[in-house]
């Protein structure tokens, strides 16, 4: 088993609340964590209809039990947070449950219900470069990393993206999209969804999305916020503050794992990455998911936006720490250039004293220091800014 970052978080947390819920995308490894992490304790699935129709006949026996419980999809029995809450309130006994979730947007409404200032959240998404680098996983170049994804299953199984992500999908849509009421036509969405891949790395426009499906605007905006719910795609916000300069306040639309995003975008392999029109999008995706990973499995909420002005002046990604602001371009290049630090250079002119590190992430492995800033590899990203951020 590949050692995920997230599990000395989670055994921390185990230690001090007597509830601890793991949510993110379907396969991404919560249950493999959990039980890993929780040996000991024991567990229950409710996908399985028996332990789901146990739950719903007496939540009060089978949450009852000497070791610690791992209830995985937890979701799926809404009721069982109450009686979770009075448990825990009688006996306030540190790690008690361990809860796992894929849908992101039904579980913590449950949780933030009943279990508000009782339970610890953590996110887990799909592997991170980091974690297999040190791996006989270990990606060897750059499109295969954005061709094949970080899901555990195509990596502990050697299982094929093309053969992989059509069934995911399939699945995703069947089973997490088909429970959600505002969904009234899968085929509507399916594509939705591929307009969100063709749109990767790209300022958000609910009306260019809307009229490509053929549904409304609220549509298009409720369906966008379910992809959210459900880990497919996040939106990076704009950093505006102390800028006195006309900024673009619409958000950035990046997917968790670029593999999905090429399945969608029907790539079948990973040297049309080579030469395909929408590279950019999708490695700059990629470093952002990246970045987004190295937080939140630490526990730690994401610190990251983007800058861009109206004339078009951008920095792809800033670094927002407690006394500065870290500026980063990403490139998907393989050979250094100086002009890769133009949108930084603009935007330090206005930032002032607030950026004092500056860096371009670049397709490359070579990492170097130049006057503007550094220049860091896309392999060894994530230990640079460990190391310097």
């Amino acid at each position: 088993m590949i050692t995920r970052t997230l599990s000395a978080k989670a055994k921390y947390l185990a230690s001090k609340f007597p509830v601890v819920a793991i949510t993110g995308p379907r396969q991404s490894g919560k249950t493999t964590l959990a039980r890993a992490v929780f040996s000991n304790y024991d567990y229950a699935s409710l996908e399985d209809p028996v332990e789901l129709a146990r739950v719903l006949d007496d939540p009060k026996l089978f949450l009852i039990r000497k070791k610690g419980l791992i209830i995985d999809e937890a979701q799926r029995a809404p009721e069982i947070f109450s009686h979770i809450q009075v448990l825990v309130d009688r006996v306030n006994k540190p790690g008690r449950f361990i809860l796992t979730g894929s849908r992101n947007i039904m579980l913590q409404k449950n949780l933030s219900q009943t279990l508000a200032g009782r339970v610890a959240l953590l996110t887990l998404l799909p592997f991170s470069i980091e974690e297999l680098s040190a791996t006989r996983y270990a990606v060897r170049g750059v499109e295969e990393a954005m061709y094949q994804g970080f899901y555990p299953r195509i990596y502990d199984k050697k299982i094929k993206p093309l053969d992989w992500y059509p069934s995911y999908f399939n699945t995703y849509v069947e089973r997490d999209v088909r429970d959600m009421k505002d969904i009234g036509n899968l085929a509507a969405f399916r594509k939705f969804t591929q307009m969100c891949a063709a749109r990767i790395g790209q300022i958000v426009n609910l009306s260019s999305l809307a009229n490509d499906c053929g549904i409304t605007h609220n549509t298009a905006k409720a369906w966008l916020s379910v992809l959210e719910a459900t880990y497919i795609i996040f939106l990076l916000q704009p950093h505006h503050k102390n800028f006195n300069k006309r900024l673009i306040k619409a958000p950035k639309l990046y997917f968790y794992d670029t593999g999905l995003a090429c399945f969608l975008l029907r790539i079948e392999n990973k040297k049309a990455l080579q030469t395909h029109y929408l590279r950019g999008g999708i490695f700059e995706s990629m470093v952002i998911s990246e970045f987004v990973k190295y937080r939140l499995h630490r526990g730690l909420p994401s610190n990251l936006y983007f800058w861009r002005d109206k004339a078009g002046a951008e920095v792809d990604c800033i670094v927002e720490t407690d006394n500065a602001l870290i500026p980063i371009e990403i490139k998907s290049g393989t050979t250094a250039a100086r002009d890769y630090f133009s949108g930084i250079s603009y935007w330090k002119k206005l930032a002032g004293k607030s950026a004092r590190k500056a860096y371009v992430i670049y397709a490359g492995q070579e990492n170097s220091a130049w006057s503007e800033g550094e220049l860091l590899g896309w392999r060894d990203m994530t230990d640079s800014l460990k190391r310097k951020s």
